[in-house]
């Protein structure tokens, strides 16, 4: 199965967080939960160059930047869904509003994943709302409102 970030095409790859054609990045990668058709998910294993202010804990940066990566990922598979498209005609979002509640410090040492649903959908804004969990734990959560990326030949005056 390919993630949603596969699908994205090469000039809107490189980001350093979800991008293939980043030599450094992470390389997250976010799938439609099997389980729960209404959820993404994403699993993430950080290493020891991502520690925090405490020993053995994770940089709370990294977690924001995750939450980024894999909500805007979210946003596009979710406006696929509710357009009837393939994810093979995926569009690019962004992100306009990240807040994130840092609940408990998150362990280094354990596969993080990551969830999204949507809240709201409504022209080129979606509304996630995002958690992040080491062994079953929720470390943090995050509400995002993510932007359709409008292509410069769709431009018009309308933000909207």
């Amino acid at each position: 199965m390919q993630a949603f970030q596969d699908y994205y095409p090469d000039e809107f790859s490189h980001c350093f967080g979800c991008g293939k054609r980043h030599p450094q990045g992470l390389r997250l990668k976010s799938f439609w939960d099997a389980a729960d058709p209404d959820r993404t998910l994403a699993h993430f294993t950080p290493a020891p160059i991502y520690s925090g202010g405490v020993p053995g804990h994770v940089y709370g940066g990294l977690i924001a930047a995750l939450f980024d990566c894999h909500g805007t990922a979210s946003a596009a598979a979710f406006a696929c869904r509710a357009e009837a498209r393939s994810l093979a005609m995926i569009v690019r979002y962004v992100t306009a509003s990240l807040k994130v509640d840092f609940l408990r410090p998150t362990p280094q040492n354990a596969e993080l994943t990551l969830s999204a649903r949507l809240l709201e959908h409504s022209g080129r804004k979606a509304r996630l709302a995002m958690t992040l969990a080491a062994a079953g734990q929720i470390c943090a959560q995050a509400e995002m409102l993510a932007i359709r990326f409008r292509d410069p030949a769709e431009a018009d005056d309308n933000p909207q």
